[in-house]
């Protein structure tokens, strides 16, 4: 009887402290990298991209940021995946085939429930341009799942960041995602359930998702993705908010887009450069971290 009272007692402890966390998490204010390594896709020019795997071989080359991208499913659930339709350049049907470039449209994710979806294999055909990526037959992850994985994976290490894309467009509504409210409200129960908002960067092309975010979660941090010729003010103005980051396109970057986002207390941090000799130039020029399909390449 002593034994199992210790047990009980061990667990409410262990769940109070879950608890406490989670609220803590809910409303804190938590200290951003001084500089942020960020491995693109989780990494994919190392391992398949967007996959759980991915992450956890992030987290052991060092970065202090996973980056991932979003989409919703059919039946609600927010998926960890590049795409709108499953690609047929790095993936494989359930029954490990090929899928045809006539089909290449034939599976939209927002289209598919996650329980089909899951059975696709995202990590064994080689894909084009990372001939370094290992092949490990793996998965699209449901995001909670992913979080879940992450968190108990750092659990005696270190605290990861989570940069989160919404992969959305106007013209995609109601196509290959849903409205982007409903994004939105999706990705951030999510967020919210597992308590880490304090450590989510919400980044994407779709401005009105960060408007959104802006307006309704104002203390989670949002960037805003851009590959344009426009200034950095017509583009902060398009936004209409100056946000946390602005995420350009690496070849973008020159000393004076650095220092008006500075003067602005705006964060730069450009992707993908995927050489030593772009990193290199881009840390010169004092951005606020790297995004790269190799992450190995930011922290040597």
């Amino acid at each position: 009887m002593k034994n199992l009272i210790g047990v009980a007692a061990l667990a409410l402890v262990g769940l109070s402290a879950c608890k406490t966390i989670n609220k803590a998490n809910r409303g804190a204010v938590v200290k951003f990298p001084a500089f942020s390594t960020e491995a693109h896709r989780g990494g994919r020019g190392l391992m398949p991209e967007n996959t759980i795997i991915a992450m956890k071989n992030a987290v052991d080359i060092g970065v202090t940021t996973l980056e991932m991208d979003t989409h919703i499913t059919k039946d609600g659930e927010v998926v960890v995946t590049h795409d709108d339709y499953l690609s047929a350049g790095f993936m494989l049907t359930p029954e490990g085939k090929e899928i045809p470039a006539a089909d290449s449209k034939k599976y939209p994710v927002y289209q598919m429930d996650y329980s089909l979806l899951k059975t696709f294999d995202i990590g064994t055909k080689p894909l084009t341009g990372f001939p370094k990526q290992k092949k490990i037959k793996t998965y699209i992850p449901r995001l909670a799942d992913l979080i879940d994985s992450v968190q108990t994976y750092t659990r005696s290490k270190k605290q990861m960041f989570y940069n989160i894309e919404t992969k959305c467009s106007p013209k995609g509504d109601g196509v290959t995602n849903p409205d982007p409210e409903t994004f939105v409200k999706l990705l951030m129960d999510v967020i919210e359930k597992k308590g880490i908002s304090p450590f989510v960067v919400i980044q994407s092309f779709d401005k009105r998702t960060l408007q959104i975010l802006h307006m309704k979660y104002p203390n989670v941090r949002t960037s805003f993705l851009v590959n344009n010729q426009k200034t950095v003010e017509e583009n902060l103005s398009d936004l209409g908010f100056d946000p946390f980051i602005l995420s350009t396109e690496y070849k973008m970057v020159n000393e004076e887009l650095v220092k008006k986002c500075h003067a602005r207390n705006v964060k730069v941090i450009p992707w993908t450069p995927n050489t030593k000799e772009d990193v290199d130039k881009l840390k010169q020029l004092k951005v606020d971290g790297i995004i790269s399909d190799y992450p190995d390449l930011l922290v040597n």
